[in-house]
């Protein structure tokens, strides 16, 4: 009841059904953490029972926190931009050393062969 009072008028009002009996809260920044630790959590433990969630004003099923549950965090997508960044600069920077390597073996191929003469 006590939790009831606290979310009146706030953002988040719209979950107050969800409070009925023990309950757990789990609540993040990051708005995949917090789904995907209770989730995992859910997996090994049968009397942990996920029933749904609120993201800012938007209310959350349970399966709506276990579709949160499945994205990649912050982090992981930050370390998959990075990635697609980089690759494309690693492959240029990669062919326009090959033309220099290849200009290199062909004036010491030349070279060589005018020793030889």
């Amino acid at each position: 009841m006590a939790v009831k009072l606290a979310l009146k008028g706030t953002d988040v009002e719209h979950i107050s059904d969800l409070f009925q009996g023990a309950t757990v809260i789990a609540y993040s920044k990051d708005p995949v953490a917090a789904p995907k630790i209770a989730a995992e959590f859910a997996k090994t433990n049968e009397k942990f029972v996920l029933l749904g969630g609120a993201m800012g004003r938007t209310s959350l099923d349970a399966k709506g926190v276990e579709a949160l549950a499945a994205l990649p965090s912050l982090d992981e997508l930050r370390a998959k931009i990075v990635g697609m960044i980089q690759t494309p600069a690693t492959r240029i920077a990669g062919v326009l050393q090959a033309p220099a390597g290849q200009l290199a073996r062909v004036l010491s191929a030349y070279s060589k062969q005018s020793e030889a003469a």
